[in-house]
C-alpha cells in the first residue's frame, strides 16, 4: 500500500504570518494536531499542537496572567514552526514513510506533488488505523 491511500487530503494550512491566537482558534475548532506553513501555495513549516502549547505561556487564562503571557499569542507562525519538514509523495510505500516517522521521532508527514505542491498529511495515528485494519 502506498500513502496516498491513507493519508488525510482534507488539510488545514496557514500563511506565515498568521498569529498563535489564529492557530489556537483553529486547531480548538477543527481538532487537527497539525497545521501546515504555506507562503505562495508552497510548504514552508508544519506546526503541531505540541509545539503550540511548548511555546504558550503556562499563565495564560489563569489568576497570574500578564501582559506578556497574552502577548504570546500574537507570535507568528514562522517563529515557532518547524522548518524544511520531511515529507513524502502520495506514492511512496507506507513501510518507507513509516521508518520515516520513526527514524526522525516526528509525528507527521506532508504529502506534496512532484512540483511541491501540497496535497494532504499522514500522521502516526493513521499508519496505527492502517497497521490495525489491514495487517491483521
Amino acid at each position: 500500500m502506498i500513502v496516498g491511500e491513507i493519508m488525510t487530503a482534507n488539510v488545514v494550512t496557514i500563511n506565515m504570518d498568521s498569529s498563535l491566537r489564529d492557530v489556537s482558534q483553529i486547531l480548538s475548532e477543527k481538532k487537527f494536531h497539525h497545521l501546515l506553513v504555506v507562503k505562495d501555495k508552497k510548504l514552508m513549516g508544519v506546526i503541531s499542537d505540541r509545539d503550540f502549547i511548548k511555546y504558550l505561556s503556562p499563565f495564560l487564562h489563569s489568576l497570574s496572567e500578564r501582559d506578556q503571557d497574552r502577548a504570546t499569542l500574537n507570535t507568528k507562525a514562522h517563529q515557532i514552526m518547524t522548518r524544511n519538514p520531511i515529507t513524502v509523495l502520495r506514492t511512496t510505500p507506507i513501510d518507507d514513510a513509516t521508518k520515516l516517522l520513526l527514524d526522525h521521532n516526528i509525528s507527521c508527514l506532508p504529502v506534496i506533488s512532484d512540483e511541491g505542491n501540497i496535497e494532504g498529511i499522514v500522521t502516526w495515528k493513521d499508519f496505527l488505523k492502517w497497521s490495525f485494519f489491514f495487517k491483521i
